[in-house]
């Protein structure tokens, strides 16, 4: 049995073994880290549960053998499906603001799973040199959503413009949430988003990126107004004088040391072409608990060849 198909088997599992999140066999054949026939991949699986390295719940497979994680699946996998509905439709009324140019569904959502604490994510591209006036127009109605409890429907997160859509941090961690991510509308710039992004592959050979799941959307005539208005130096001066005031009370925020909903430190990485989460915090844990769940494994490998 090729060890480095094993390898690349186990650092599949261990990713998402992060989140207590099983795999099915397909799955963990487009999250495998080297090119490999999909008919090679059961024996081999087989043969990891033959040996106890990995373990069968159901269909799924995990590193852990405790049959609650099937159950949890099971379950947070019907939930995704409901509130993707949802979803699918918050991003097409997104992606009528002005200066939105794609929209993406990311987070656990993406992934198609869902509990009673999961929000919706987005991932947003703008116009170049319009971020700011975009961001705050969608935060500014994102306030307004509190008043009817709807706030977790639109966690704005991740921004980028046209400018910036190679994504800098390219891990394992981006690759991921890149591959899963499911496109709402974009006429065009989600591919182009791919398109500069396919460093995704040296970390997934095997993914087939899910671009069938785009709509295509039309501009109102609100959102082409206000672009034509702001399309001039008065667009320029006002897009630069959020950037600076949203910049200003995120480091306040940081300061206070505040948490999210979830208990995550806030943190914003943000310039004049992006605003996103700063990777320190929770990118980072991510990273590192991947990189203590490889060491544990080969580990015990090696205590089991001794």
């Amino acid at each position: 049995m090729p060890a480095q198909c094993e390898q690349s088997i186990m650092k599949a599992l261990a990713y998402f073994d992060i989140f207590n999140y099983p795999l099915t066999k397909d799955e963990i054949f487009q999250f495998l880290d080297r090119p490999m026939d999909p008919d090679e991949l059961k024996p081999v699986l087989q043969q990891l549960v033959v040996d106890k390295r990995i373990f069968q719940l159901g269909h799924f497979y995990s590193l852990q053998p405790d049959p609650a994680l099937h159950t949890r699946r099971i379950n947070g996998n019907n939930k995704a499906e409901l509130l993707l509905q949802t979803a699918y439709k918050a991003g097409g009324f997104l992606f009528r603001f002005p200066f939105v140019m794609g929209i993406g569904i990311s987070g656990s959502l993406s992934k198609n799973f869902a509990d009673q604490h999961t929000d919706i994510d987005f991932f947003i591209i703008t116009r170049t040199n319009r971020m700011w006036i975009a961001r705050t127009l969608m935060h500014l109605f994102k306030k307004l959503t509190f008043i009817t409890g709807h706030q977790h429907w639109y966690c704005m997160n991740y921004y980028i413009d046209e400018e910036a859509m190679l994504i800098e941090e390219q891990n394992i961690f981006t690759a991921t949430e890149m591959v899963t991510l499911l496109p709402v509308c974009g006429n065009g710039t989600m591919d182009r988003f791919y398109d500069q992004n396919s460093w995704t592959d040296n970390y997934y050979p095997n993914q087939t990126i899910r671009k069938h799941s785009m709509l295509l959307s039309r501009s109102g005539w609100l959102k082409r107004s206000v672009e034509w208005l702001l399309n001039n130096k008065v667009g320029n001066a006002l897009d630069d004088l959020l950037m600076r005031i949203t910049i200003r009370r995120w480091k306040e925020k940081e300061e206070l040391l505040k948490t999210n909903s979830h208990g995550n430190r806030m943190g914003m990485c943000a310039g004049k072409h992006f605003s996103k989460p700063k990777p320190e915090f929770f990118q980072r844990k991510v990273l590192e608990s991947l990189q203590k769940k490889l060491t544990e494994i080969n580990g015990n490998l090696i205590g089991s060849r001794m």
